[in-house]
């Protein structure tokens, strides 16, 4: 029954996916933008936006250190079966925090890429 239930849950996030980017984005480009004065709000959000993304990986980053020296420190006094287990425990904890050094170049690069593409 669960797996029934995983394949119809999988079918039906594809077909949303699938809807979801089909839809259109009724959007104002750049030069329409400057002649509202809405402009001076978006910017407003975006400021927000970038200091709320900023404190999150910056606390992300220190709360990945921090793990890493905790796992350091029980792997260093812990027996062998416990280096074992913190081996297994490491590889998830190494691939999430690459995710998060990375993820702020990641974002840039794609926040560069469409701020660099013109309409029309």
């Amino acid at each position: 029954m669960n797996k029934k239930l995983l394949k119809i849950v999988t079918v039906l996030l594809i077909i949303m996916t699938m809807v979801s980017i089909s839809i259109s984005s009724l959007a104002l480009t750049p030069g329409e933008l400057e002649g509202n004065t809405d402009a001076q709000g978006t910017n407003e959000i975006t400021n927000v936006g970038n200091s709320v993304i900023g404190i999150l990986q910056v606390v992300g980053i220190v709360l990945s250190v921090i793990v890493l020296i905790v796992l350091g420190i029980k792997y260093m006094m812990g027996s062998a079966e416990e280096k074992a287990e913190y081996k297994k425990t490491m590889i998830p904890y190494i691939v999430g925090a690459a995710l998060i050094f990375a993820a702020s170049a990641f974002a840039q690069v794609i926040y560069q890429f469409f701020t660099g593409v013109t309409a029309g």
